[in-house]
């Protein structure tokens, strides 16, 4: 495959009539096309219904208090390794091997659904322990009222995994959108008649089943008894799947378990919102490389060059969204939170100023598993993440004795060793040296830096009295500024190709 995404000549240039088009490179515009309309999609998706979770999530802090956040982020500390045991990699499997029969198929449906009931099995058997190494007797029928998700994520993991492999992003980025505004409304409605953590937790739930509900529907597959023997390639690729998700999602919740285990329920809390606030500028952003983007370079895992470009012009793209607003969020931290949230979060500052700086990193480290899954090597992934899991612990435990605050940087420091090596067999997988990787990341660094010095300044000069709301926004204002017009400056051409390439898909729409 050939042209591509680096420029919107390349993808809307025709053919001279005299000569035949390549079969490759046509093919290749209409996988960039859809790859860039799939994307619109998810993100118009994703930020609609994020606007509404966020006005609601401003509301909702004011009607709760810390603890029951705490309560909420004990429960779901082994949620995610559950939901990934009952999925087992099965919509990866289906997007990767993509000449699957449909009897094949049918036996991993089977499996999906067997392992949706023994997971929700195993949280009603593990919710007493939990509660008693939290020291919170409560917790147990939180846990259990939580992870009777699990049997509805269980029966639609094949529906996923189809929709997935035939690029329903539309009907995908709908339901979705659906699926947040239904939490959001259900937990705003519940923390209104004072539910307290009840409220959190059953939005979540009833939120995920409809969404489950409406997949399933929507690509509903038959069942049949799963032959091991005849499943076992796939089936071993999604263990080696499972048990990098369950190394992420592991690594992922061990801070909040130290917090919550060192410092205690409301010290947990203020970290478990810090997290959430310096992640929600990227969750979106990652959440289309993790869901759309694994799609397309499973269809081109044969074509190095296309793999080489898609890294270089996604890297670029993510970053350039995510790092102005992951670290522009850490920079107005002191005025965001006591005036969103409250002066009964102002706890949360300092670790949402050191986690911001690890959440633009995480960003574009996202990308990077996807492309080696993509091209069946799930199994360094796995040993990749494996590792992460051994040395991330340790910095938690040992920033814990510095709070909050220690345990964030215990991700600044550490999360960049354990991604070295994931960096080296990736660039080298897509045959693409670093010279060119950091090429792709400089506008949004050198961006990133001017928006830093200015806020940085208009923090020091402006006057102390002012009010806190004209302080933010000023802020706010004259970092876009910087940001903006460094990229404009220093990185015009490169600007104007990424505005000519929207618009060119615009008109192709019309």
């Amino acid at each position: 495959m050939s042209g591509g995404m680096d420029s919107p000549e390349a993808l809307t240039s025709e053919a001279p009539k005299t000569v035949p088009a390549d079969p490759a490179t046509t093919s290749g515009r209409k996988l960039d096309r859809s790859l860039v309309h799939s994307l619109a999609w998810r993100a118009a998706g994703d930020w609609a219904s994020q606007i509404f979770s966020w006005g609601s999530l401003l509301i909702i802090v004011r009607l709760l208090v810390p603890s029951d956040f705490g309560m909420v982020a004990m429960a779901v500390i082994f949620f995610p390794f559950l939901r990934q045991i009952s999925e087992f990699g099965i919509p990866r499997i289906i997007v990767t091997f993509r000449d699957l029969s449909d009897e094949h198929i049918a036996e991993l449906n089977t499996v999906g659904a067997l392992l949706g009931g023994f997971c929700f099995l195993l949280a009603c058997a593990a919710a007493k322990p939990i509660a008693i190494f939290f020291k919170t007797p409560p917790l147990v029928p939180v846990i259990i009222v939580t992870c009777a998700a699990l049997i509805p994520l269980g029966l639609r993991s094949v529906s996923e995994g189809l929709l997935t492999r035939d690029m329903q992003f539309r009907l995908l980025s709908l339901y979705d959108a659906l699926n947040a505004v239904v939490a959001a409304a259900i937990t705003l409605g519940m923390a209104a008649f004072h539910y307290g953590y009840w409220a959190l937790v059953m939005g979540n739930l009833l939120a995920i089943t409809l969404r489950s509900f409406l997949v399933w529907r929507a690509r509903p597959f038959r069942f049949a008894f799963p032959r091991l023997r005849s499943i076992k390639k796939e089936l071993q690729f999604g263990w080696h799947v499972l048990v990098s998700l369950v190394a992420l999602n592991s690594y992922q919740r061990l801070d909040n378990l130290t917090s919550g285990r060192v410092l205690g329920q409301t010290a947990l809390g203020y970290y478990g919102m810090a997290w959430t606030l310096a992640n929600v500028p990227l969750e979106k952003v990652t959440s289309l490389v993790t869901t759309v983007v694994p799609t397309y370079l499973a269809a081109v895992q044969n074509d190095t060059a296309a793999l080489r470009r898609y890294v270089r012009t996604l890297t670029e793209s993510v970053a350039l969204a995510t790092f102005p607003a992951t670290i522009g969020l850490g920079l107005i931290a002191h005025e965001l939170v006591p005036l969103a949230l409250g002066q009964k979060w102002i706890g949360v500052v300092a670790p949402l100023e050191v986690l911001s700086i690890y959440a633009a990193f995480r960003s574009i480290v996202a990308l990077l598993p996807k492309v080696l899954t993509s091209i069946g090597n799930a199994r360094y992934v796995m040993w990749n993440d494996l590792a992460a899991l051994v040395v991330l612990p340790i910095a938690f435990y040992i920033g814990s004795h510095w709070g909050n605050v220690g345990i964030a940087w215990g991700w600044v420091l550490a999360y960049p060793i354990v991604v070295l090596p994931l960096y080296r067999q990736t660039l080298r997988t897509v045959e693409m040296p670093f010279k060119e990787y950091v090429l792709a990341l400089r506008p949004p660094i050198e961006g990133s830096i001017a928006m830093t010095v200015a806020v940085l300044l208009l923090r020091q000069f402006l006057p102390a009295n002012q009010p806190l709301a004209l302080r933010l926004i000023l802020e706010i204002a004259g970092g876009a500024g910087a940001y903006a017009g460094t990229l404009l400056l220093l990185h015009r051409e490169r600007m104007l190709t990424f505005l000519r390439l929207a618009g060119s898909l615009r008109r192709r729409r019309k």
